[in-house]
């Protein structure tokens, strides 16, 4: 058992956790709990190794996904509830902690659903957005420069396994230019001009939301063809970034299982 935070395991998880730099250099990130371990295994990575908890171990699905991460071929080593709380900022700790590269699911030929993230700054809120995503169908999500770190704790965690479930890129405007060729891009605007349920979400669509903080960049409002508004009451300025873009993920998944009815 792993009992000294002096380990060279236990402080590579450290260094990952709390070190951007460290992450995109090794192209490695960490995931805490069973729920992200049992995605993981259902997505068939294999992590560079795993530290886990001696309660973690006695609890049935806890067992169950270390017997299957041992059976992907994961090395898995038992650590005192001090290292693992060592190895997590969460105010209960996951039992559990892997290490795995960097996730490199396969961009679609022909997207017809497109996310863009410009500029969301709080990990929690991206945790969200790619979750909401996820559930939503979106072909695939990018991400603009200025958004938080994809691998960020807080974005992993809030994402819930949405890392393994949809293709997520970071890259340029030139580039993100580039792929929406083809498609209706709107952005999802405080003050727009559109009101989000009037606009035909059946054909091929990108959608850029920006950050609450800042709002869109220039780059955004030049590449957007409309701006489309979730129309609220008066005095409220705007929705937290993750519950605006469920609210027109999921106007376009009505309208095409309405069409495809």
């Amino acid at each position: 058992m792993i009992v000294s935070l002096a380990n060279p395991k236990v402080k590579r998880v450290r260094m990952l956790q709390s070190r951007r730099r460290a992450r995109y250099r090794e192209h490695r990130f960490v995931i805490e709990g069973v729920r992200l371990a049992e995605e993981v295994v259902r997505a068939g990575l294999v992590p560079d190794f795993v530290l886990y908890t001696a309660s973690l171990a006695e609890e049935a699905r806890g067992a169950a996904v270390l017997e299957a991460l041992e059976g992907l071929g994961a090395p898995c080593h038992p650590v005192d509830d001090a290292v693992m709380r060592a190895c997590t900022d969460m105010e209960t700790p996951p039992g559990l902690v892997a290490v795995l590269p960097f996730v490199q699911l396969p961009m679609p030929d022909h997207p017809t659903f497109t996310l863009v993230v410009d500029g969301v700054r709080t990990p929690g809120n991206l945790g969200a957005i790619l979750r909401t995503a996820a559930a939503a169908g979106v072909d695939w999500v990018l991400l603009a420069p200025g958004t938080v770190d994809l691998y960020n704790p807080k974005t992993v965690r809030g994402g819930a396994g949405a890392h393994f479930r949809i293709p997520t890129r970071t890259m340029g405007w030139r580039e993100i230019r580039r792929h929406l060729e083809g498609q209706d891009v709107w952005l999802a605007a405080a003050r727009g001009d559109v009101p989000y349920t009037v606009v035909n979400w059946r054909k091929p669509v990108a959608l850029i939301v920006g950050g609450e903080a800042r709002g869109a960049s220039r780059e955004a409002q030049e590449l957007a063809h409309g701006r489309v508004v979730i129309p609220m009451e008066r005095g409220v300025e705007s929705l937290n970034a993750a519950v605006a873009t469920g609210i027109l993920l999921f106007e376009v998944v009505r309208q095409r299982r309405s069409a495809a009815a």
